[in-house]
């Protein structure tokens, strides 16, 4: 039985979340999927095809970790899978964010190893469970695939052991990154720190071009 009062809640915070990533120009046109863990079974996410700047209670729906809905006609996004297999895997996952900004777009293609390596940077700080600068965070790239349930064995695979064990994101190549957090303000958080260090991995690839 679903918690409608934490349902209700839910919703709110995806409708904010989207407003405010859409202000930040980190979910153009109808890109990205969200979500928030709901129980042990079941999460509440984005409809396919909606616009995350514009939503409202009625762009969201209930699923299991299937991406079964649950009392709707609706669909979810096909990488609703994603989120699933997040939340199933990562018991401390509690809301989880996918954007296609223009600085982890650019940085996936940029790079031609299967990792980014985040090490050296203050911001990391703001990661969940980094506590000093001299962290090294790594996090996975994995190739752009239509097949989402090959891409969940794919991330279940690597997320599942080490160096990436602790990792709180991953990237697509040429399509964006998935963020997940205990919360949705800690998860909005990782986002825009994230977002900075992409951008600096990039200007740091620019000078070594100069």
């Amino acid at each position: 039985m679903i918690d409608l009062e934490h349902l209700a809640q839910a919703q709110q915070a995806l409708v904010e979340a989207g407003r405010i990533l859409h202000a930040a120009g980190k979910v153009p046109a109808t890109g990205g999927n969200f979500s928030i863990r709901l129980d042990e079974r079941h999460m509440a996410v984005t409809v396919s095809g909606r616009h995350k700047g514009f939503l409202t209670p009625a762009d969201l729906m209930v699923t299991d970790f299937d991406a079964v809905a649950v009392g709707s006609r609706l669909k979810p996004s096909a990488e609703a899978l994603l989120h699933g297999q997040l939340y199933r895997d990562h018991a401390n996952a509690g809301a989880i964010l996918h954007t296609h900004s223009r600085a982890a777009t650019l940085l996936s293609l940029a790079i031609e190893d299967d990792e980014v390596v985040l090490e050296g940077y203050e911001l990391l700080k703001a990661l969940e469970g980094v506590e000093t600068h001299e962290a090294r965070v790594r996090i996975p790239v994995f190739a752009n695939t239509q097949q989402i349930p090959l891409l969940v064995d794919q991330a279940r695979a690597r997320l599942g052991r080490e160096p990436y064990a602790g990792t709180p994101a991953y990237l697509i190549r040429g399509h964006g990154v998935y963020v997940w957090a205990t919360d949705m303000a800690s998860c909005l958080r990782q986002v825009e720190a994230l977002d900075f260090l992409f951008d600096c991995e990039l200007e740091r690839k620019r000078w070594s071009f100069r």
